[in-house]
């Protein structure tokens, strides 16, 4: 699967550019099995970065309609990722104060009212009928990374006193309320994932395994999308440091759902041992970046190692990302090389 990335490079209404369109059909053609979006969002105020491809309105349908289509012509399931980045929508973007579930005066975000609260999960499942009308095989629901439904789950950042906000069951109501939605507005046959990541921003990893328990027991997702931000390390917190991040989550009874994992699979061999460890399909990131057809690559030569970096804009540019895109990946120290 190629993972969610955040790129830049669609149009400020949200628009889908045709430098987004050739970055992803690209990766198709590459032999993804899966192709999902970068983080889509919901509502105009839950923008999170500059360039990002929008779901929240109805104009946004041509543009997905011609990216969905063209990457299942390529043979690869078409997702889009659902999103509100919430506190972490900056002001000056949005063009007013950002929203989280509690006031956050670090972000100058003020709290949602229950109200909004209940708008906000009509507009998750809303741009998911939007995506099926638009041809898309599915939907991943954006749950991880700090952005509003982490804000949610998270007993740190989550003050609310009413049905949304308190225990673990208050604060991951809004993702059950949006999943129980979507599967009945989208039906069975419409793919539906969710994506969490276990740790910080207040993320505790037993909640976290509680959650996803619970999710696989109600059987109504399809797969689960566990961002570990790297797959080989231990956890942060020491009292769960008994064994490896990604052990804390093979130890869990999946049953029907399938799963994947992110973070810094970089190489055949690591795909193996992703693999190997009993996870259903692996998430690539920065190695899809590098490679349009990494999967291809891996499957004909398990040995496949990436390119080493920095790799020159040419590089990049010839990989199938537009100038925005590449100008993003220069915060990535090292990555891009000083031409």
């Amino acid at each position: 699967m190629l993972a969610p990335m955040t790129n830049q490079q669609s149009h400020e209404d949200g628009t889908l550019s045709d430098d987004e369109f050739h970055w992803l059909t690209k990766r198709a053609e590459g032999q993804f099995g899966l192709v999902m979006t970068c983080a889509s969002h919901i509502q105009k105020i839950g923008k999170g970065f500059k360039g990002q491809l929008g779901i929240f309105s109805d104009e946004h349908i041509p543009g997905h309609q011609r990216l969905a289509a063209a990457i299942k012509e390529e043979g690869s399931l078409a997702v889009i990722q659902l999103h509100h980045a919430g506190m972490r929508s900056p002001e000056a973007l949005i063009g007013t104060a950002p929203v989280a579930p509690s006031a956050i005066d670090k972000h100058g975000a003020r709290a949602l009212s229950l109200a909004e609260v209940h708008q906000l999960r009509d507009d998750f499942i809303q741009a998911a009928v939007r995506s099926k009308t638009s041809g898309y095989d599915g939907v991943e629901i954006h749950g991880a990374h700090g952005y509003i439904l982490c804000q949610f789950l998270s007993s740190e950042i989550n003050q609310r006193t009413d049905e949304y906000g308190g225990n673990l069951e208050n604060r991951s109501r809004i993702i059950f309320e949006i999943i129980d939605g979507i599967r009945e507005k989208c039906g069975n046959d419409f793919l539906l994932g969710l994506r969490l990541s276990p740790e910080r921003f207040g993320m505790d990893i037993g909640e976290v395994q509680s959650v996803c328990q619970r999710i696989i027991s109600d059987a109504k997702v399809d797969f689960m999308d566990i961002s570990l931000w790297d797959c080989f390390k231990m956890p942060e917190d020491e009292s769960y440091q008994d064994k490896s991040l990604l052990e804390h989550f093979t130890s869990l009874d999946w049953k029907t759902v399938k799963w994947t994992v992110a973070g810094k699979i970089r190489s055949g061999k690591d795909v193996h041992q992703i693999l190997g460890a009993g996870v259903d399909f692996v998430s690539i990131g920065r190695s899809g970046i590098l490679h349009h057809d990494f999967p291809t690559r891996v499957i004909n030569n398990s040995d496949f190692e990436t390119i080493q970096t920095p790799v020159t804009e040419a590089y990049l540019r010839q990989e199938g990302l537009g100038n925005e895109f590449v100008n993003y990946m220069k915060r990535w120290k090292g990555f891009v090389s000083e031409e």
